[in-house]
Formats: C-alpha cells, structure tokens, sequence
C-alpha cells in the first residue's frame, strides 16, 4: 500500500485510487449492491441535482476526464467525459441509471460511492426542500448496512451531510420507524427520520422535531376521526383541548384501573413535557441568555419519547377503526 501511495503521488489516475480504496476498506461494513440499487432507484423520476446541470453534477463526483471510455472500438484518446458529452448534451440518450452504470456507480469504491452520496444531498447541489426530502430518502435504504447520512456542519444555513456509520440508538427505532410509514409514510415518517438524524449532531434541532412529531400525528387523527383544530393550538390543547384522548379513549379518567389510570396519566404527562422541554431547550424560539444546553443524551430520551408515543397513538388509533395493527406492533397481519 505504501508503494501505491507513492505512486498516487506521481501519477494522474483514477484507477489507482480507487483500487488502493477498496483494499483499504477490508473489513469495514459492506453496503450492499441492493441498497446500491434502490438508491440509484430514487433517481429514476427525478433529476441528480436542481442546480446543476447532468453533466456538469457528474463531473463534480468522477474525474470522468481521467476516466477511459466504455466503448471498446474507440479511439485512445476518448475518455469516458466524451462519451458522457455525447451521450447527455448531443444526443440526450442515456437515463440517470444508464450514466451511473457508465461512471462505474455499482461497482466503485465505497469512498467514491459516499462521495456521491455527500455531494448528491449537498445545499450547493440541491435546493433546501429537495435535500432534505432525498437525504431521508437515502438514509432509508442506508440504514440496513449500518450508515446514515448525518448533518456534521451548516453552510449559511443550510445542513451539509457525510455519510458515517450510524449509531445503535434505540432498539425500538426500527418497529417506530415501519409503523409510522405505515401510518403516514410522507409527512409523520419523514418527520421521525428527521428526528433520528439530529438525535445525537443537533440535540436542540431533535427536541424541537420529537414534539413536531406528536403534533403531526394528533393533527392526523384529529381530522381523520372528523374533529377540527386551530393552528394556533400547540401540543397539550391538541392532546386535551381538542379531545384527542378521549377520541382514542386514552382519559385517565375514564378507566377504572387503577394501573391504567396512571399510565395513562403519565402518557399526558410526557406529552406536556415535551413541550415543555422544546420550548426551554428547544431550537424554536431565541434562547437569549440561558445557560443550559441539551446534550445528546437530552435529544435521545426526548426523540425516543416521542417515537414511543407516536406509535402508541397510531396503533390505538388503528385498533379503534377496527384496522389490523401494524405488523411492526404486533409482529403479525
């Protein structure tokens, strides 16, 4: 390896690097050529990049000019950029997967494939909606191999991700994250993701959305159940005031057992504190002075919190409608 190094020191190549990258990643956890797939799948409607140009997006992730031609007959001097500026500006006849397939996607490094990855959901490459939109996307295929794209930094505002190994978190996080699909796959599972993403980088970003998330999912019964709501109502009237209990029948007060009673008068409790919690340390409002700062531990208890009572009101939810729960609860259909 270390003759290869000081040959990459010498040489322009693209070759080289890649094959000293994958030699130096024995061992380390494999993303599998399925998740490769379903990734390169999420490209199929929709473009790499909404500032960028295809060629031009391509050409920030390969050195495509340093990169031989995939056509056996031609010439010496053709590179794999030629054929790239044939394919997509003069003729317009190759689709998002035929030009990854052409750059190598499915089979370069796992380096080369993160920086794809990083540089695809980067803020100079997407607009703001459609990065966090496809960062989610992503890290729901890339979680089954033990990665995550995280927010490790913010470029005039906006995140910028790098793909890291995820962390353990909760070992309920997944049967969360399948029933709130399950529930409303769009707006309360995407709300989750986010949630987890920031749970252990940006633990004021993570409190603030574990107490969103509640807010989603009552909004959603509410309507669903033909109740109404005001905007201005925040989330202990959406849980009280708009009878939300008492639609799921989740009233302390109306079971007789004294063991019921108080879980369900601690489940009322953790949905005020929550909000509590987001309004104290929360990234919601201006924190002037104060001087206490949440800690990662902080964001995982209230992220988990949330997680845990959001699955709680769906499946109570489905269970009244007379719905089978989600295989994700109960383990069966």
């Amino acid at each position: 390896m270390l003759i290869a190094q000081r040959l990459l020191d010498e040489i322009d190549s693209y070759d080289l690097p890649e094959a000293l990258a994958k030699l130096q990643e024995t061992g380390q956890a494999k993303v599998s050529e399925l998740t490769r797939r379903r990734i390169m799948a999420l490209f199929n409607k929709r473009p790499y990049s909404t500032e960028f140009d295809e060629i031009d997006f391509i050409r920030r992730v390969w050195p495509t000019h340093r990169m031989s031609s995939i056509f056996e007959n031609a010439p010496s001097e053709q590179t794999l950029d030629d054929d790239l500026f044939n394919a997509l500006v003069r003729n317009n006849d190759w689709d998002n997967r035929e030009t990854l397939e052409a750059v190598g996607y499915l089979s370069c490094s796992q380096r080369q494939f993160f920086r794809f990855l990083e540089e695809v959901t980067s803020p100079l490459t997407q607009s703001p909606d459609a990065q966090i939109e496809l960062a989610a996307a992503i890290n729901e295929h890339l979680r089954h191999d033990g990665y995550r794209l995280i927010i490790v930094r913010r470029m005039s505002g906006s995140p910028v991700y790098e793909v890291q190994p995820a962390a353990l978190g909760s070992p309920a996080d997944d049967g969360i994250s399948q029933a709130l699909a399950d529930f409303e796959p769009d707006t309360v599972a995407a709300r989750w993701t986010q949630a987890l993403d920031r749970r252990d980088t940006d633990p004021q970003g993570a409190i603030t959305l574990a107490r969103t998330l509640l807010e989603d999912v009552c909004k959603w019964i509410i309507v669903e159940a033909g109740e109404t709501y005001e905007e201005k109502d925040d989330l202990p009237m959406l849980y009280r005031k708009l009878k939300l209990a008492k639609i799921l029948n989740l009233a302390p007060d109306g079971h007789t057992e004294p063991v019921f009673k108080q879980i369900l008068g601690s489940c009322q409790s953790v949905v005020e504190s929550l909000g509590s919690l987001r309004n104290k340390i929360g990234d919601a409002h201006s924190p002037g002075p104060k001087k206490v700062k949440p800690a990662a531990r902080h964001a995982q208890l209230a992220v988990n919190l949330s997680g845990t009572m959001a699955t709680f009101l769906v499946s109570t939810w489905a269970a009244t409608k007379g719905r089978p729960y989600s295989t994700a609860i109960t383990g069966r259909r």
